[in-house]
């Protein structure tokens, strides 16, 4: 079956519904409902679609649209919820269960027949983690089964017969942290249910920002609305009764003035910081490692997914640590959402020198990444609870083994940044799927699902629980493999690969040949990455829908890469492949 996808931007859920469809044998487009875009009517009757679906759309579709074609709109709250902040809402006021609907579009919004409606559970984490979590499942859940009642022609969608809760925007009004009266749960259900946008604007140090994330401290205390340390980029600030955590902060966008955008929150507030202590002890921070048994974990989680120099480095300082420890499996990744989405554009953008801090970024991840493809001493597993992109992609795929959440989605590939790609992708990526797929991934830009990423080789396991059952899962599987006679043999061998590989094309040679097209683009001021980057950072809509997503992506399984590269049996590529 043709269908259209009509959202506002190709977000995650997009991503996810995009894959999922192809991965079920659909033809599949994309076209973005633009603000500024008055012939929508006309591209939606130029596609002339069996079905049109909404995953994430901002504004009404016209009625000329939804008359002529069934379409179907997924709304982030059970059936009867209505309005703009759904979810925002349901976090706001500590909702333990919610839930997805798919609704028939017409004249009022949120009001049509249900498709379908699929509950979800609600943990106390943030709006975008959910989203991309508990509600993502639900979403995808709910647009499979209203497709599939679609496709068979019986189905009469339902009537909203019971009761309607509609609910206004949330505003700041009500999303404002009274630091003096509000307990850390409120602050830190205030926070999360901003996350990550629009953030909770707040007036301190002389300026008005908006928060971004939320994490309870635990010990340090001091004066309600009192900044008291900061940690890996944080500050922590007092509340009535403890202290939360802020990773990130977002200057509010003054009269006349460019759009702001997210940054660590020590690096947004640069010498406006009073001198605070640097807390080593703390509840909160994002890397973490622990043992158990013959297993080490290290764990890390950024927000967005995005990793500055500053963090690739130490994380890379973790990782070598950790690799001290006598262990014979080392799983990296956080226990939830992203793994990770490579190089970070929006500390890159904020450098006094943009070109200089993207070469700086480049080089730390890829340090961390060849130190996990050197690791010769255990098996290293990658162990993805979320989305992957890009350099995120290629550190996982520097693992002896990579295991995926099913509900995770992978974009590896560089080309929508302007970037040919660095952390050793033409070794790697070939290594794994072959050069034509590997080709073919880059070439084509889409989103790539967990299923199909593991039948193209990409992934090694994929592992179908919810989100907060992925950690639990990876723990069992990591101990049955260190208990394994085999693990032994498996290391040798692996540093015999390395061994050999490293006498034929050095790895180096890789990163050397990487490197020098990733420095002409940064020191090209004319380079289109440098317009790309500010555009993407400062979230400029874009002109029109790109061409590779409006182009039809065909559905159906995708090939194992043996079937259309023939790569040898060990899997290893020869040299370069680009």
């Amino acid at each position: 079956m043709h269908i259209l996808l009509l959202a506002s931007a190709f977000n995650s859920l997009t991503q996810r519904v995009h894959a999922a469809l192809r991965d079920r044998g659909h033809t599949v487009a994309v076209e973005l409902a633009l603000p500024h875009d008055g012939s929508l009517s006309e591209t939606v009757r130029r596609h002339d679609p069996r079905l049109v679906v909404a995953p994430m759309l901002k504004t009404a579709i016209p009625e000329d649209v939804w008359t002529a074609y069934t379409c179907l709109v997924v709304h982030p709250g059970p059936v009867g919820d209505r309005g703009p902040s759904s979810l925002d809402w349901a976090i706001h006021e500590g909702a333990e269960d919610w839930g997805v609907t798919v609704l028939q579009a017409d004249a009022e919004m949120d009001a049509g027949d249900v498709w379908a409606s699929v509950p979800c559970r609600m943990p106390a984490t943030g709006k975008s983690e959910l989203y991309r979590g508990e509600v993502a499942d639900a979403a995808l859940a709910a647009v499979l089964l209203a497709v599939e009642r679609f496709a068979g022609g019986t189905y009469v969608p339902c009537g909203q017969d019971g009761p309607v809760r509609a609910r206004p925007y949330l505003d700041q009004s009500v999303r404002r942290i009274d630091w003096a009266e509000d307990s850390t749960a409120t602050v830190l259900r205030k926070l999360r249910a901003a996350d990550s946008q629009p953030g909770v604007l707040d007036a301190f140090l002389g300026g008005a920002w908006y928060l971004h994330g939320g994490h309870p401290e635990g010990a340090l205390r001091g004066r309600p609305g009192e900044l008291l340390a900061t940690r890996a980029g944080a500050i922590c600030r007092a509340t009535a009764d403890g202290a939360v955590w802020i990773p990130e902060l977002r200057p509010r966008r003054g009269p006349g003035q460019p759009p702001t955008y997210k940054l660590p929150a020590t690096t947004a507030l640069g010498d406006r910081l009073p001198p605070l202590p640097e807390a080593r002890e703390a509840a909160w921070t994002d890397i973490r490692y622990r043992e158990d048994g013959n297993v080490g974990f290290l764990s890390f989680s950024f927000p967005g997914g995005a990793m500055s120099t500053e963090q690739c480095r130490r994380l890379l300082d973790a990782y070598r640590s950790a690799c001290e420890r006598p262990t014979s499996v080392l799983v990296l990744g956080g226990p939830r959402d992203f793994f990770s989405n490579g190089i970070h554009l929006n500390v890159i953008e904020a450098a006094a020198d943009p070109a200089a801090e993207s070469w700086a970024n480049i080089n730390a991840i890829d340090d961390l990444v060849e130190a996990v493809l050197t690791t010769t001493d255990r098996l290293v597993v990658a162990a993805l609870a979320g989305n992957a992109a890009a350099g995120g992609v290629m550190l996982a795929l520097a693992a002896d083994e990579v295991w995926c959440r099913s509900g995770a989605v992978l974009n590896p590939h560089y080309r929508l940044m302007g970037l040919y790609g660095s952390e050793y992708w033409t070794y790697s990526l070939p290594r794994r799927v072959g050069p034509a797929v590997a080709e073919r991934l880059m070439r084509e830009a889409l989103p790539v699902s967990a299923a199909a990423a593991q039948r193209l080789g990409l992934v090694d396991r994929v592992l179908d629980c919810a989100p907060d059952a992925f950690a639990g899962e990876v723990a069992g599987l990591a101990a049955r493999l260190a208990s394994r006679p085999a693990v032994s043999a498996r290391v040798t061998a692996k540093k015999t690969e390395l061994d050999r590989l490293q006498n034929l094309t050095p790895l180096a040679g890789f990163r050397e040949r990487e490197l020098a097209r990733m420095r002409r683009t940064f020191d090209d001021p004319d380079a289109p990455y440098h317009a790309l980057r500010r555009a993407f950072v400062h979230k400029e809509r874009p002109a029109c829908t790109p061409p590779h997503l409006a182009a039809v992506a065909r559905g159906g399984p995708v090939p194992c890469a043996a079937d259309v590269t023939g790569t040898d049996p060990a899997g290893v590529s020869s040299g370069p492949n680009h």
